[in-house]
């Protein structure tokens, strides 16, 4: 039988074994697989959570900061954004520019139309090239703007588009911190709500610091970048021009071409290199052709710099800060009221100079516009006139004698012009409106018998006693209260003759009468000057005060005469007609606030009155003077007084006509007396320079118009002799025959009494027996019943 081979069993038990730890192996790293699986998702798992708590966190810190922040409106937003700061201007009545309030950085506003389009397409492919495609914020920047806050590195920081730029320059401070950056991110979207994309671009253009111009100034705005580099517009800007422009406002000083006194820089590269860096993101991102890239770049653009140029400064006088400081102290007193302030708390020295200090930073800065009242011929006439005829007044003591004049209109109390001096640059102080001095008998007509007329307590024949006497009380008690011709004519003048002579014992003997009958030394003041803004006075009750010792400005007094000239109305006189913002909207417009001071009445008997002052020329001479110069000029119906203090220490003219009223004041400013003469000398100036004033503007004058009586005026008529009503006079047992003649006497209410001995106002029983006796006295040693009868 053959032996069979034995096979062995073993291998097969090997490869078991291997397969076996080769499934083995695959279910381990099957079971490592998936814990490195779980492990990732449960990482990931964790830093979304994380994230998502981040966010979170970020999210809520975000609200934190913006917590409060008022949501603004279309209106505000743009007005806000519009208000960029630039000069304000001055102007005449005509809307002639009168100055311009420089600022630093000077700048003026252009609209979109006037800046070139190479200008904005190089500022947003340098400043911000998603401009047109986000929606004011970047994300990623706000991101990372957060993330910094929270981890503590660039708190803040981020690039922040040319919306946010706006909303930080406009509406927000420079502050650094990240509460002010939040806020500008949820400002940035309302901007980009309510503007579009241009308005924007235009805003960041008009209101951007771009260094210094050919001057040496600090410039803002592309339009002051473009004069003041280039010598051009803004819209008239070349490509290369634009790009160099266009990159200042990242560092505007580092790169100007300028030194700080307008000199070229020896070294201008840094700004040039800035410039290829624009064209070169304008060419990446297809704004411009590589062949414009190239003209541009190897543009020689040193040429186009303007060499250096001197400031032009303005040389101001007193127009300019008359008006200026007008408008000044409007803007103030306007600022204050809004918030809040009385006018007791705002006339405490240190409230208002505090509102005056932030109006003037906002004339400044605010592009306002100050049109004013005054007529440019009118005031370029007078100011010319004094040149002129300012050498009339001097006196021969080699003294100069200085005027303080001013124009204004009787219906508005409008200032068309006035003279502050002979010339400004010697001599600064204004006489017209800053300058207080006595008022001598020009305060008459406003103080005394305005006031006396319209109390119905004297008629324009009204007889007043003119008699050599002395002060009864105060400080002059015991002196002889004289005359300027002298110490009384010893007799009785009517009200109308001691206004044309400019007696001074009649204004006494009026002024003493009026308020003893009213039982107050502060009468005429309360009732009448305080209404016409006269300076508050305890001098206006002593017995001088109608002589004029108060002192007033030569403003103040024209003002009195232009209520008078107006029918009794009171129109306080003004220089500034309105005030409009850079938006232009009137925030200031000159209202009217008339005051019916003295009665029609009163005033078209003072105006017929002064009529005489004029026409007889006792006073002064203005008339005839006047009919040389110009005698169309001569024949208008001119009104008005004198007024002179001791020793001719102050001299004044104040006339009407029923348009206007020009007054003006001379004199030394030392106080010290001229010469004789100064009337003759005043009245000489005021009819060449009421001349020079009528070749720039006739009409003015109105010489064809005429004062009339109104019609409520008493014409009553008194006898000549005493000013009451006719009749047979009786005293202690004689019987006086009046003498014949009648006379018309205007009465603005009441009327003259019965006649009577001592039908006047002053005068003692010597005054009255002396006036009767050498007035063909009658006696009659017994009464007789005839004469009792007729009595």
């Amino acid at each position: 039988m053959a032996h069979k081979k034995k096979i062995s069993k073993q291998p097969k038990k090997s490869s078991k074994k291997k397969a076996k730890s080769t499934l083995g192996g695959f279910f381990a790293l099957n079971v490592s697989l998936r814990v490195i699986k779980s492990l990732l998702l449960g990482f990931i798992v964790v830093l979304f959570l994380g994230g998502l708590l981040v966010v979170g966190i970020g999210a809520g810190y975000f609200a934190h900061l913006v917590e409060g922040t008022p949501t603004p409106t279309k209106t505000e937003i743009k007005q806000e954004v519009g208000d960029i700061a630039e000069p304000s201007k001055l102007l005449y009545a005509d809307d002639q520019e009168l100055a311009t309030i420089q600022s630093d950085p000077i700048r003026e506003k252009v609209d979109s139309d006037e800046i070139s389009t190479w200008v904005k397409k190089a500022l947003v492919a340098t400043e911000d090239e998603n401009f047109y495609e986000h929606r004011g914020v970047v994300p990623k920047a706000v991101v990372r703007a957060l993330l910094g806050e929270l981890v503590g590195f660039g708190a803040g920081s981020g690039g922040s588009t040319l919306t946010q730029q706006v909303v930080k320059q406009q509406v927000l401070t420079n502050e650094t911190s990240f509460k002010r950056k939040a806020n500008e991110i949820v400002l940035a979207f309302d901007l980009e709500k309510y503007l579009s994309k241009d308005e924007i671009l235009t805003a960041y253009l008009n209101v951007s610091p771009f260094g210094r111009n050919n001057k040496g100034q600090n410039i803002a705005g592309v339009e002051e970048a473009a004069i003041g580099i280039f010598g051009v517009h803004a819209k008239d800007l070349s490509l290369p021009q634009s790009a160099f422009i266009a990159g200042l406002p990242q560092s505007p000083i580092v790169y100007s071409p300028y030194t700080n006194t307008g000199d070229l820089k020896q070294d201008y590269s840094i700004g040039m290199a800035r410039k290829d860096d624009v064209l070169f993101n304008m060419y990446r991102q297809q704004m411009i052709s590589k062949k414009e890239y190239d003209e541009a770049k190897k543009y020689d653009l040193s040429k186009d710099f303007q060499a250096r140029e001197d400031i032009e400064v303005q040389q101001h006088g007193f127009l300019y800060y008359t008006v200026y400081n007008e408008a000044i102290s409007i803007v103030a007193k306007q600022q204050a009221e809004e918030d809040g302030v009385s006018d007791s708390e705002y006339n405490k020295d240190d409230v208002r100079s505090r509102y005056v200090e932030q109006a003037k930073v906002k004339m400044q800065n605010q592009g306002l516009v100050v049109k004013s009242t005054i007529d440019k011929n009118i005031y370029d006439a007078m100011q010319l006139g004094v040149a002129e005829y300012g050498q009339y007044l001097d006196d021969g003591s080699g003294a100069t004698i200085e005027p303080g004049t001013v124009m204004m209109d009787n219906q508005t109390g409008r200032i068309y012009g006035f003279i502050g001096s002979r010339d400004y640059n010697t001599n600064q102080n204004n006489h017209a409106f800053d300058t207080v001095r006595q008022a001598g008998s020009s305060i008459k007509p406003v103080l005394v018998y305005g006031p006396a007329i319209d109390q119905g307590l004297l008629g324009s024949a009204t007889r007043i006693a003119d008699f050599p006497m002395k002060y009864q009380r105060g400080e002059h008690a015991g002196k002889e209260l004289e005359n300027a011709e002298n110490k009384g004519s010893k007799t009785f003048q009517t009200a109308r003759e001691a206004l044309v002579e400019s007696t001074n014992i009649t204004a006494y003997h009026v002024y003493q009468d009026m308020l003893a009958k009213k039982g107050s030394e502060q009468f005429a003041y309360d009732n009448y000057l305080k209404k016409m803004n006269y300076p508050t006075s305890n001098t206006w009750g002593v017995e001088s005060a109608p002589l004029g010792t108060t002192g007033i400005s030569t403003l103040t007094e024209i003002n009195g005469f232009q209520t008078l000239a107006n029918g009794g109305v009171y129109q306080q006189g003004y220089m500034i007609e309105s005030i409009t913002d850079s938006t232009g909207k009137e925030i200031y417009k000159h209202k009217n606030a008339p005051v019916q001071v003295f009665s029609k009445a009163t005033a078209s008997i003072m105006n017929d009155m002064m009529r005489s002052v004029i026409n007889e020329q006792h006073t002064t001479p203005f008339k005839s003077i006047l009919s040389g110069v110009n005698y169309s000029l001569s024949t208008a119906d001119w009104v008005g007084k004198t007024g002179t203090t001791d020793n001719y220490a102050d001299n004044w003219l104040i006339v009407s006509t029923p348009s206007i009223t020009l007054g003006t004041w001379t004199g030394r400013d030392d106080n010290k007396p001229m010469n004789d003469g100064a009337g003759n000398r005043t009245a000489t100036y005021m009819a060449y320079l009421a001349g020079r004033i009528y070749q720039v503007n006739p009409s003015v004058f109105a010489e064809n118009e005429e004062f009339e009586l109104s019609d409520d005026v008493k014409q009553i008529k008194v006898s000549d002799f005493t000013g009451l009503k006719s009749g047979k006079v009786s005293h202690n047992g004689t019987n006086y025959q009046v003498p014949s003649g009648e006379t018309t006497s205007l009465w603005a209410k009441d009327g003259p009494a019965e006649n009577t001995y001592e039908f006047g106002i002053g005068g003692d029983e010597d005054d009255y027996k002396t006036y009767w006796n050498t007035r063909n006295k009658v006696s009659a040693k017994n009464k007789n019943t005839e004469t009792d009868e007729d009595d």
